[in-house]
């Protein structure tokens, strides 16, 4: 594949060693921040989106950027019809704006907070066994997540899709609660804690408990290699064949599953 990097962090420069390693090529990093004239690698690096000289060249954009600038990014790189996949996270209420823009121009993205493989098969676990165990009335359910110290937001865009997915089956639960709470949970509250500390790559538990027994379910990333090697997939997944929408890694996953 010939790969564009919209956003050159530590996302971008571990997806560049990735893709360099598994033969594809880097033909253009975007990066209005970036300081140094080329990448570790030696491609051109280039301030923004529009003008860009190499942008044109490539198969797929995979763009790791930051909160506030991702949007319009992703607006811009349908607008070229580039197919892209979007791991920046916090610009979901957007959505379905961006559904509109990527119908009319005919493009692709595929979007995710989290493109680990085993995050998102850890997903589905949890999401399984919350519907085994939502007729259980003493049951209780809750969780937390850590992550780095340098991570922008919280909670992270994975535990809030896991809590989605946990609350859709284990009905008794209606609202998430981020926050610290010096009070008493209500029991249709569903507790999620974060907590930002060092280096740690990402972890999440998710915590069903009861007068009796507890389970837990924990899914720890040892490094940035599974969403690297998970974006990959996906690049490789939108452009195997023609392919017009939005999509999300569990598009991917359901095709990779079904190949086995």
């Amino acid at each position: 594949m010939k790969i564009a990097l919209i956003g050159y962090g530590k996302m971008g420069q571990l997806l560049e060693e990735t893709a360099t390693f598994r033969e594809n090529e880097i033909v253009a990093v975007i990066d209005p921040y970036a300081r140094e004239k080329t990448s570790l690698f030696g491609t051109l690096m280039e301030k923004s989106i529009v003008g860009s000289r190499n942008l044109a060249k490539a198969d797929v954009a995979i763009e790791f950027s930051k909160p506030d600038a991702a949007f319009e990014n992703l607006k811009q790189l349908s607008n070229m019809q580039i197919p892209t996949i979007a791991g920046t996270t916090n610009w979901y209420d957007k959505l379905a704006e961006l559904k509109t823009i990527v119908e009319t121009n005919g493009s692709s993205i595929v979007y995710a907070p989290n493109f680990s493989l085993a995050v998102n098969l850890f997903y589905r676990i949890a999401q399984y066994a919350a519907k085994l165990l939502n007729p259980f009335e003493e049951g209780d359910v809750g969780g937390f997540e850590i992550h780095h110290n340098d991570k922008l937001e919280s909670p992270s865009g994975t535990a809030k899709v896991l809590v989605e997915r946990v609350m859709s089956e284990f009905k008794r639960k209606k609202k998430p609660v981020w926050e610290m709470v010096d009070r008493k949970i209500e029991p249709e509250e569903l507790h999620f804690a974060s907590m930002r500390i060092g280096a740690v790559p990402g972890t999440h538990s998710l915590i069903f408990d009861s007068y009796a027994d507890n389970i837990q379910i924990t899914h720890t990333a040892r490094n940035r290699h599974g969403f690297t090697h998970g974006a990959l997939y996906a690049a490789e997944w939108l452009i195997a064949k023609p392919r017009q929408g939005v999509f999300t890694i569990d598009d991917v996953l359901d095709d990779l599953i079904h190949q086995l």
